[in-house]
């Protein structure tokens, strides 16, 4: 609205309110025109759009929210909608979870069925065109072998089916970490390259680490039973046995059932083995069953929370002390 209409509609305004002194209708023109244009500014809805923001990166799980973070550095804005500790087969997301999947520049998710509760939202944002980089994508994918407790009744532990814990593996993490930085240039058009590359030699690193400790323990006591399956790749990584699970299923939302709690007590007899290791998802009361009548000790493990320090290499150092130590002590 510009000087000129307004002064004419003053003027207009004149005739019938006299009371509005002549001399004054150019300035109140004036007044009238900076008003209109403050408020026109304030509420138009062609405001240029924000330039300078940051990439948004959403990551389903905390292990690989960490990674993520320390491969993007600062380039990007990284958020991780399960919280630390959670079990990524059974959390559900919010409202704004399910909003934040759908406005983000790009998605990081695990894959092979790991977020259960995320599928559906995963599946829309995915039809939305919000582009995807699936970490499991990008690695060699382990398979469940016969012979270790498989339950051909549950599609989760039929021999052949793929594992979805890459993250108890860091030379896994590192594959990861190499192949983000092409999906994040096309989705953002952000270089990550240089901090992606300091990132995988960190997780190279803390892999001669734990391969120094996992490397103490004889291999007569090597075998390994947990809550549900989750240590394929660590056990494989490490020159480790899975000797079975207490729910036989890469999800701990399998079935557990007497016939199989059976045939892992003699299992275990048979192999010698002394500690079940608990993770998040096991009912403790059935592992601390199993360890009575084997004459196991019942070891808990943390194999889906970042440390204090919101690192993976912490997580994953805690991991090989916590399962070295408990397989020596067992030993001795």
């Amino acid at each position: 609205m510009g000087i000129i209409p307004i002064y004419a509609t003053l003027v207009g305004m004149r005739l019938f309110h006299p009371f509005i002194p002549a001399r004054l209708i150019p300035l109140v023109a004036l007044l009238v025109a900076a008003v209109a244009t403050i408020m026109l500014a304030g509420c138009g809805s062609s405001s240029p759009r924000d330039t300078t923001a940051r990439p948004s990166i959403v990551v389903t799980t905390p292990m690989l929210g960490a990674v993520v973070r320390k491969a993007v550095g600062d380039t990007a804005d990284v958020r991780v909608l399960m919280l630390n500790g959670s079990d990524p087969h059974e959390w559900r997301p919010s409202a704004q979870d399910v909003a934040a999947l759908e406005n983000a520049d790009l998605i990081v998710e695990n894959g092979l069925g790991l977020e259960e509760g995320l599928a559906d939202a995963l599946a829309r944002a995915r039809e939305g065109g919000t582009p995807m980089f699936t970490a499991t994508d990008h690695v060699a994918v382990r398979t469940v072998r016969a012979g270790q407790g498989a339950d051909p009744s549950d599609p989760d532990q039929r021999p052949g089916a793929r594992d979805p814990h890459i993250w108890t593996d860091p030379t896994k993490m590192r594959d990861v970490v190499l192949a983000l930085p092409a999906a994040v240039k096309r989705s953002t058009g952000a270089d990550i390259s240089a901090t992606a590359r300091t990132a995988a030699q960190s997780l190279a690193a803390v892999d001669r680490e734990v391969s120094t400790l996992m490397a103490r323990v004889p291999s007569s006591a090597r075998g390994i039973v947990t809550g549900h399956e989750t240590l394929g790749y660590f056990a494989d990584r490490y020159g480790y046995r899975l000797v079975g699970a207490i729910i036989p299923s890469l999800s701990s939302q399998g079935q557990i059932s007497a016939a199989h709690i059976a045939a892992l007590d003699r299992t275990m007899r048979a192999a010698g083995v002394r500690v079940v290791f608990d993770d998040v998802g096991t009912p403790a009361q059935v592992s601390q069953a199993v360890a009575n009548d084997t004459g196991a000790t019942v070891v808990k493990l943390n194999t889906v929370a970042v440390g204090a320090d919101g690192s993976y290499e912490s997580f994953i150092r805690e991991l090989g002390r916590r399962v070295s130590s408990a397989l020596a002590k067992a030993d001795g």
